[in-house]
């Protein structure tokens, strides 16, 4: 499926993404290592085992991306002009290597935009659960949309 138009979007609906993805090893490092995050709590496993978490943790940024990522095909897929920001992030819990995470997405704001008319924002507030149901991440995300009459 392809992602919606504006007029498409409403207020308060929801989308529970069919796309669930379990976080390997390798994602976490190539990741880390291709934004060149060199993180000991990433990346070394033995320095990690003396911490709280007793194991690394997955780069918070790569779970934000899955997150987004994940929604796509369901909401902006070829419907989106840009992306306006990302607000509210945040990482109630971690995520380790192994977690299966899934999405959550619902739209929270829109407009037509002010300078062109051919375009609206919406706004869609996403969350992202591991395999326990546990809130893992969570944000706002502004895009800047084409509207059906200027497909």
């Amino acid at each position: 499926m392809g992602g919606l138009y504006y007029e498409e979007f409403s207020i308060g609906m929801r989308f529970e993404h069919l796309l669930k993805r379990t976080v390997t090893e390798t994602d976490n490092l190539l990741f880390s290592t291709l934004t060149h995050n060199p993180a000991a709590l990433h990346l070394d496993e033995e320095y990690m085992k003396g911490t709280d978490y007793g194991t690394r943790l997955v780069n918070s940024c790569f779970t934000l991306s899955l997150m987004v990522g994940v929604s796509v095909a369901d909401t902006t897929m070829g419907t989106t002009i840009a992306n306006l920001g990302w607000d509210g992030v945040r990482f109630p819990k971690p995520v380790f290597v192994g977690d299966t995470l899934r999405v959550e997405t619902e739209v929270s704001d829109m407009r037509e935009s002010r300078s062109r008319p051919d375009r609206g924002i919406v706004v869609f507030h996403q969350r992202c659960f591991n395999q326990r149901g546990e809130e893992v991440a969570v944000c706002k995300r502004t895009a800047l949309m084409k509207k059906k009459a200027a497909a």
